[in-house]
C-alpha cells in the first residue's frame, strides 16, 4: 500500500510543478533581435505557359528522328 501512496504523492507533486523552460535559439519576442530584410518575389516568377498551340509539321518532325542514310 506504501507504494501507491508514494506514487500518488509523486504524481501530485509533479502536477504542481511548471515545465522547464526550453529555449532553441533567440526569443521570438525580443524586438532588438536582427532579422533579414524581406524580399518581395512574385507568385507567378517562374511559370510556364501550358496553353494549346497549333500542331507542327509530322513530316519535318520525323525527319528529325529518323534513321539517317546510309545505316548511320
Amino acid at each position: 500500500m506504501k507504494p501507491i501512496l508514494l506514487t500518488a504523492v509523486a504524481v501530485t507533486l509533479s502536477a504542481c510543478s511548471s515545465p522547464p523552460l526550453i529555449s532553441a535559439g533567440a526569443d521570438p519576442s525580443d524586438a532588438a533581435i536582427p532579422v533579414p530584410a524581406m524580399r518581395h518575389m512574385s507568385v507567378t516568377a517562374g511559370t510556364i505557359n501550358y496553353r494549346p498551340v497549333e500542331p507542327k509539321p509530322w513530316i519535318e518532325r520525323n525527319e528529325l528522328v529518323a534513321p539517317k542514310k546510309g545505316g548511320e
